[in-house]
């Protein structure tokens, strides 16, 4: 690995997108510490992106500043570009670039282009955090220096490169659709030349809903993208599917190389192995032999999990197993999986006055930036005395799904909007869905405004469940989901950082 960093002294790289959000700036600081001549280009102005610059720290006065506008010239005379998430597949300058035969590439490429240590990776729509966190958590029960990194600002793609020392830990990754978008790409390590085409060694699907249509024409073309996942697996690596979603017949027309297992929440059928639940036991079924790995006893404190993250946890565990640990390790570290933060994150939030005495809880849900999200939250705690607050950014969704699932769980009185182009759709459906007596009133443009009128509506009345769970992005009223899931905790009474 270390003979293909040097390749990156003195070349020219440009940075298209240095972003507000981490991911830039990670990619802009690892490229520096690596000799690279960089350009960072931005529509943003510098006054804009200026809390973006400081955080670059020192790594600021090597870096070339293109601000405010792109220039053409830029994407001809580097030799390397390299896109953020908001990059459009579409941009005339990629045309440009491409026309002058420079190499278009992102943080996921450049992880495979550089990576010879085994690799699980983990995409899908909704889960995809979760199994991943619970993956690494698993696997060091012998790999005790695994990391878990990709679509996170705590630990980027790039940065995890450097912390790879023993090419024997293995490194578990979180992608996205638009990390996916390039690593079909991907060049083959020099390192690792017995395993064709670099690849995951074990590739996760944990399901596919519609999200980012405002990115993609179509399902099918976000579903592409996640295919790539398994695009350039070898015969002697795995891909794992969820034999319950809609999409996996779709995943298999693709024809993986890999060997195929799934995971599933009832018996899986003769033809297929992997991981499944039977009655109150879930079992690892591999050439048509059986084995328990979860009795009983285990999977009892389980069910209060949602059918939803049994699935993601089914997922991690198989996924542990195949980059081999052994079952006993993986039922041992059961016990002590994280709670992963805002996914359905159970907060401690200060009782509002009046409430002394009282029972609240309150659930984080701010990564449910879909329907589908929000659909599975209600799964989950369908049975509560629940205040819903949601809405948001569209993404190009529907949500006739979700204002039936709303209509079923939530009581009119009890959903609390917040204002949104999605908020605009959701009112519409719910409207449909014959939810409404009368007009819905005005959804609230503040955050904090809604949680004034949440405690208030707890002080008053008998609700003891508070559900965050947005069903859309939030990019017109914040950074994005992390920082409104933040402002959440925050107003709540937690400083949740």
């Amino acid at each position: 690995m270390n003979s293909a960093l040097k390749n990156f002294k003195n070349k020219k790289v440009l940075v298209m997108g240095l972003g507000k959000l981490g991911g830039g700036i990670a990619t802009t600081k690892w490229f520096v510490k690596h000799g690279a001549k960089v350009t960072v280009t931005d529509l943003r102005t510098r006054k804009n992106l200026a809390p973006s610059i400081r955080a670059l720290g020192r790594a600021a006065h090597k870096v070339r500043f293109v601000l405010g506008k792109h220039r053409a010239e830029d994407f001809r005379r580097n030799d390397l570009i390299v896109v953020n998430p908001a990059v459009p597949r579409e941009s005339p300058y990629l045309a440009i670039a491409r026309k002058a035969g420079r190499e278009i590439t992102n943080d996921a490429k450049i992880f495979f282009d550089l990576v010879a240590n085994p690799i699980a990776a983990v995409t899908g729509t909704r889960g995809k955090t979760t199994t991943t966190n619970w993956l690494a958590h698993l696997a060091r029960g012998v790999h005790r220096r695994i990391a878990a990194a990709g679509n996170t600002p705590e630990m980027p793609l790039l940065a995890l490169i450097d912390r790879l020392k023993d090419k024997k830990t293995p490194a578990v990754l979180e992608l996205s659709s638009w990390q996916l978008e390039q690593v079909d790409k991907a060049h083959l390590p020099a390192e690792a030349p017995a395993k064709g085409g670099h690849a995951p060694d074990v590739a996760v699907i944990t399901n596919l809903y519609p999200d980012h249509l405002n990115r993609y024409p179509g399902i099918r073309d976000y579903a592409r993208a996640k295919a790539n996942i398994f695009k350039r697996q070898t015969p002697a690596q795995a891909l794992i599917l969820n034999a319950d979603d809609a999409w996996t017949p779709f995943f298999l027309r693709e024809k993986p190389r890999g060997r195929v297992y799934f995971f599933s929440l009832k018996p899986l059928p003769k033809s297929r192995g992997g991981i499944f639940i039977s009655g109150r036991r879930a079992f690892f079924k591999k050439d048509a032999k059986r084995t328990v790995v979860l009795g009983p006893r285990e999977m009892r404190p389980l069910v209060a999990l949602g059918n939803h993250n049994l699935q993601n946890l089914l997922a991690a565990m198989l996924a542990a197993h195949l980059l081999g640990i052994p079952w006993r390790e993986i039922r041992k570290r059961i016990a002590t999986l994280p709670q992963i933060p805002f996914r359905q994150e159970f907060i401690v939030a200060r009782l509002p006055a009046g409430r002394q005495g009282r029972h609240l809880t309150v659930v984080n849900d701010t990564a449910a930036t879909s329907p589908d999200g929000t659909i599975a939250a209600l799964a989950r705690f369908k049975n509560k005395n629940l205040i819903l607050i949601a809405g948001g950014t569209d993404k190009k969704l529907e949500f006739g799904g979700w204002a039936r699932a709303v209509k079923r769980c939530v009581k009119p009185e009890c959903l609390f909007l917040l204002g949104g182009s999605a908020t605009e759709k959701m009112v519409r459906a719910l409207r449909r869905s014959g939810y409404f007596k009368q007009s819905y009133p005005q959804p609230f443009e503040e955050l904090s405004s809604l949680i004034r009128a949440v405690k208030k509506k707890v002080r008053q009345n008998t609700p003891s469940f508070v559900l965050f769970s947005p069903g859309a992005a939030s990019f017109e009223k914040f950074k994005n989901e992390f920082d409104r899931g933040r402002k959440f905790n925050l107003y709540w009474g937690q400083n949740h950082t």
